[in-house]
């Protein structure tokens, strides 16, 4: 846990304190940001108040009083409901702000952890519960130089297992034939070999199965690739080191000599649209902006809209990505949620806009790094459809 960093962003935000609280692992954020090992057993209520002055107290049960030994602070213990009340009554009566895993009218739901019930008794104590969303973007998805020199070599190896795919699968249907689910199981072959994990397999979708955003190949169901096919590969990994984080592309290319009409005029959207968003991060960055995840999917939707297909863009335009390939900082996202985090330095998401019809569908994914005056698309870019 890094109480010092924690202690001055409290500040800088003129946020009180920071209240964890937990039973039944009910919040990962908890035991990700404070260091805490997943494998405890809590079936207690335990709270961990860090003030952006002075030291830390923790409030733990009788029957599980050593589950917040790692961390600083004083500790104070109750068994009864009513001390229980009593000693967080009394813990907390100089502060009045407090953030914690809540998101006003559960906006950003991934961080709003804290239930409605433990709300009311704070609130009922005269206390202002304020969002931990930027506090958590802050010390759950922002890379060290090491995790950054982890994405790049995630980078070297799935950018070039992607170039070599196309090739395989080429090779495969002009020699036996292919399905999705034997391509899939051929990245995750290569995967191997490359020391690269991943939570789940990559997606290879053809045709209408690429028009569904999260298509999971099945051996049970196998899908032919072939000649006239439209592949999308939507492949994400990182290497297998303590603390790595994730690359995250998607491709999309023609089995055949040509791709139609049809389908290069909605890569080109979608390529411009990409291409859109990733502009809106550089320019602000680089003029010493802030810029918030919602203003980089209204420009990429914004731009997919003017061309017609607006009701066929059904996702947000990226996501955060850390240790998990879905991690907790800002989402470019004006659709699902208005998602008001900041874009930090040292943080990194991607921008993968998508037109998803019944016939096919195509989405373009790339991943933005930003630094302090600077953002890059981190890996290869696709301008044109790959021909297989």
């Amino acid at each position: 846990m890094k109480l010092d960093a924690i202690q001055s962003a409290l500040r800088e935000r003129n946020i009180d304190a920071w209240l964890f609280y937990d039973h039944h692992h009910r919040d990962p954020i908890a035991y990700r940001v404070l260091g805490l090992p997943e494998t405890l057993m809590v079936t207690r209520r335990w709270f961990y108040l860090i003030p952006a002055e002075g030291e830390p107290v923790k409030l733990v049960h009788k029957i599980e009083a050593g589950h917040l030994d790692s961390l600083p602070g004083k500790k104070q213990q109750y068994s009864g409901w009513q001390e229980l009340f009593e000693k967080l009554k009394a813990i907390l009566a100089n502060y009045r702000d407090l953030a914690m895993q809540y998101s006003p009218n559960n906006i950003v739901f991934t961080v709003s952890l804290v239930d409605g019930g433990t709300i009311d008794l704070l609130r009922g104590l005269g206390k202002n519960v304020v969002s931990s969303a930027d506090l958590v973007a802050q010390f759950e998805s922002t890379w060290t130089e090491d995790q950054i020199r982890s994405h790049f070599a995630a980078r070297d190896a799935i950018d070039a297992i992607v170039a070599e795919s196309f090739k395989e699968i080429g090779r495969r249907v002009r020699n036996g034939g292919t399905t999705e689910q034997q391509i899939q199981q051929w990245f995750m072959e290569a995967f191997a070999r490359e020391k690269l994990s991943t939570d789940d397999p990559p997606i290879v979708a053809v045709n209408a199965n690429a028009g569904n955003p999260h298509y999971e190949p099945h051996a049970s169901h196998p899908v032919p690739i072939r000649e006239g096919d439209i592949v999308l590969l939507d492949v994400w990994g990182k290497k297998n080191t303590p603390g790595a984080v994730y690359y995250d592309i998607t491709w999309v290319g023609f089995v055949g000599t040509s791709p139609s009409e049809r389908m290069r005029e909605i890569f080109y959207i979608v390529r411009d649209a990409r291409d859109a968003g990733v502009k809106t991060v550089v320019d602000a960055i680089h003029s010493g902006q802030h810029i918030a995840g919602w203003q980089v999917d209204r420009a990429t939707r914004g731009f997919i809209q003017k061309a017609g297909y607006g009701d066929y863009f059904i996702h947000r335009t990226g996501h955060s990505i850390g240790t998990d390939v879905h991690s907790n900082g800002a989402n470019m996202d004006d659709l699902e949620i208005h998602d008001e985090r900041q874009i930090l330095p040292n943080s990194c998401f991607s921008i993968e806009p998508g037109i998803y019809l019944s016939e096919f569908g195509v989405r373009s994914e790339v991943n933005v790094l930003v630094r302090a005056n600077s953002a890059e698309v981190t890996g290869k870019i696709q301008y044109e459809i790959v021909t297989i």
